[in-house]
């Protein structure tokens, strides 16, 4: 399939796509922050540099694209072009993540993945299910949650 804009154009919007303060994780920060809860972001010390680290609950939570990461959902689509490229990219992502969520866990963080489906899409879940499920989490006793989008009941 034929790129629908310049590869010049297509270079400046992949060269857009943001690492750090995405829009779906300064929601999530701004909302736990209102409720006085206090983190540290994108910590280096740690496997993954996590998004948000909660030092006084010993957790770690990041915020992963569904696409970036390849969370198998409505948001993940295998790219069409340079597929093997794509595949690879994606494939090592997974693995990083695996291997990163694995020290963590040895090392006696726990960690929390919120999927950008749960924030976006058909599937998303209201912002304030989101924040309940984390600040509950923080305060258990839970090693590793995910929180991803469900099928919504009409």
């Amino acid at each position: 399939m034929v790129d629908v804009v310049s590869k010049h154009k297509r270079s400046e919007m992949m060269a857009g796509i943001q690492g750090k303060n995405t829009k779906p994780e300064m929601v999530i920060r701004k909302k736990l922050h209102s409720l006085g809860y206090r983190y540290r972001l994108h910590y280096k010390k740690l496997p993954g540099n996590p998004d948000m680290v909660f030092p006084k609950y010993m957790a770690a939570v990041f915020i992963n694209g569904c696409f970036w990461h390849k969370h198998i959902c409505h948001l993940f689509k295998w790219p069409s072009t340079r597929a093997t490229f794509w595949k690879n990219k994606i494939e090592d992502n997974r693995k990083r993540d695996q291997r990163n969520k694995r020290e963590l866990l040895k090392a006696g963080w726990r960690v929390l993945v919120v999927w950008e489906c749960s924030l976006k899409g058909k599937k998303k879940l209201p912002i304030e299910k989101i924040i309940s499920h984390i600040t509950t989490w923080l305060h258990s006793q839970k090693r590793s949650i995910d929180i991803s989008g469900k099928l919504q009941k009409i």
